[in-house]
């Protein structure tokens, strides 16, 4: 036999990490860039009613939630008829008005989406919607699910 040809006895094949730091970090900029977080614990039960014609509001950062059910106890039981904007109760109905006057004087375009439960009264509703003219909140939507 010829000693020209010798057989390689061991071959390494390695995995190039070279670029892996760059593909991590296009991950975590794609996912923090697409993320969206919850920014409301909603405290109110809001089973909202079904209509048949919807319209979709394109501008989400103008909209302003009003939540009006019955509050979420421990144990899965619902206490009384209780409104809720952003993350704060509010147990005066009386203090609606200063909220959404200030949240208007920081957004002039500013729309209310009222949740209402289907179980709410009609009373709290309209005490509600009194509070939102004397504040000149005038753009208010009605939130609802599609009837199927």
């Amino acid at each position: 036999m010829s000693s020209h040809f010798k057989k390689k006895t061991s071959t390494k094949q390695e995995i190039p990490l070279a670029s892996l730091p760059d593909i991590i970090f296009m991950l975590l900029i794609f996912f923090m860039v697409t993320t969206v977080l919850r920014e409301t614990t909603v405290q109110v039960r809001t089973l909202l009613p079904r209509a048949e014609a919807l319209t979709k509001i394109d501008q989400k950062r103008l909209v302003s939630y009003l939540y009006v059910g019955p509050k979420k106890l421990p144990g899965n039981k619902l206490g009384d008829t209780a409104v809720q904007i952003d993350d704060a109760l509010i147990d005066d109905v009386n203090a609606i008005r200063t909220v959404m006057y200030r949240k208007l004087l920081e957004q002039p375009k500013l729309i209310v989406s009222l949740r209402v439960d289907e179980t709410s009264e009609m009373g709290i509703v309209l005490d509600v919607q009194q509070e939102l003219r004397q504040a000149g909140t005038l753009r208010i939507n009605y939130s609802t699910k599609r009837e199927l």
